[in-house]
């Protein structure tokens, strides 16, 4: 089923969001996570694993991923279901795009295809979700 098949109203088949790592972001996200590896926060500790920056953590990206597609369907449904895969890394002070595009709709679920991009638009994170409709059966 194409994207135009499904569209909601009112709603963009797409949508978009920059995100950037700030060392506070890392340190903060370190905490409340609690993934203190150091790749994500002390900089000779990366470039001696051969990283020219910061690393961003991967659910880190998830949980931007998770705030886009929130956003993009606040009051129409919940995310039920995110399922990704982490192709390359993003750095610190660097741009991310986080992106999702409606794929599909089956009853009251909407299948997205997710991603998130680097500065130079290669995608470093792929996958799906699905969002659950409210009050659409």
């Amino acid at each position: 089923m194409s994207a135009a098949m499904v569209a909601l109203e009112g709603l963009p088949n797409e949508t978009t969001r920059t995100e950037t790592a700030t060392l506070r972001t890392l340190v903060q996200y370190a905490g409340a996570s609690g993934d203190f590896y150091e790749m994500h926060y002390d900089l000779p500790f990366a470039r001696e694993r051969g990283h020219r920056e910061l690393a961003v953590h991967g659910l880190l990206k998830a949980a931007w991923l998770t705030r886009l597609v929130d956003d993009w369907f606040a009051g129409r449904g919940r995310l039920a279901v995110l399922d990704i895969r982490y192709r390359g890394m993003d750095f610190r002070e660097e741009p991310v795009t986080c992106g999702g595009r409606i794929t599909g709709r089956t009853g009251d679920r909407v299948e997205i295809e997710v991603w998130t991009a680097d500065a130079n638009g290669a995608r470093t994170t792929v996958g799906t979700a699905e969002v659950e409709l409210a009050g659409e059966r």
